[in-house]
């Protein structure tokens, strides 16, 4: 590939599964570190915090800082911080969320907020549901860090942010703005991290819905793992599906590193 300004690199289905690392994905980031490749994790899950992704990543041997990883919990918080610094926010979520929103400079609130933004929340209730949904009529914003319906869990799939997100559309009648891939507003904002434009940035991911369609819609590069979602059977069914063709396809992490030249 042409001379690499930036990694953007997708987590679940791409370098682990659940807790177990799938095979190459320590020796890539390894080899990134060597060859002075920049990078960043980039993920739709809003629960953890940056530094809870990386002792994830720690924990199945593969080396991560928490200033390499880009959540949508972070993306969200930026999202409306420059849209309206210091504005009130009622927030449905997980500790990623709590802590991004706080440290971007936004009011946390339990009521009359200006803006109201969601991720996976474990605790979600019909109480919840009811006071988010007048807000939003009433004229809050509602925004939603990642579309994900299901959430992967090690005793079997859970309701994702999006199946909540749905929820919440359908009672106020108002459809969120999203941050988290497939919408580019993740992959932008992970780009920035890195101090380039996403059409300078490569998108690394397993997943044609979320990863290389927010890719090809930010403008960046794409390189399909099938090391998750997509494999060679149903990769034809997800390019017509999105529309998108990836510009390069690896069968396996030792693959990638080698189209990299790492």
């Amino acid at each position: 590939m042409d001379t690499i300004k930036g990694l953007l690199i997708d987590l679940d289905g791409t370098l682990y599964h659940g807790h177990q690392m799938i095979p190459g994905a320590d020796l890539l980031i390894k080899a990134l570190r060597k060859a002075g490749i920049p990078f960043l994790f980039v993920t739709n899950n809003s629960s953890r915090t940056a530094g809870g992704v990386a002792e994830h990543l720690q924990g199945m041997g593969i080396e991560a800082k928490a200033e390499e990883v880009c959540t949508s919990s972070l993306a969200a918080a930026r999202y409306i911080a420059e849209e309206s610094p210091g504005a009130t926010v009622a927030i449905l979520g997980e500790a990623g969320l709590h802590e991004a929103c706080a440290d971007a400079g936004l009011t946390l609130v339990t009521e009359f907020p200006q803006y109201v933004v969601q991720g996976i929340d474990r605790s979600f209730t019909y109480a919840a549901l009811t006071q988010a949904s007048r807000w939003i009529r009433g004229g809050a914003k509602f925004v939603l860090t990642n579309p994900d319906l299901m959430l992967p869990s090690d005793d079997g799939i859970l309701p994702g942010a999006g199946t909540i997100g749905a929820a919440i559309e359908a009672a106020s009648g108002v459809a969120p703005i999203v941050i988290g891939k497939p919408e580019s507003h993740l992959i932008t904002y992970a780009a920035s991290i890195l101090g380039i434009d996403s059409n300078q940035a490569v998108m690394v991911g397993d997943n044609m819905r979320t990863d290389i369609a927010a890719g090809a819609g930010a403008g960046c590069q794409t390189i399909l793992v099938l090391t998750g979602l997509t494999t060679k059977d149903n990769l034809d069914y997800y390019k017509k599906v999105t529309g998108v063709t990836p510009d390069k396809i690896c069968s396996d992490l030792t693959e990638l590193m080698t189209l990299l030249g790492v």
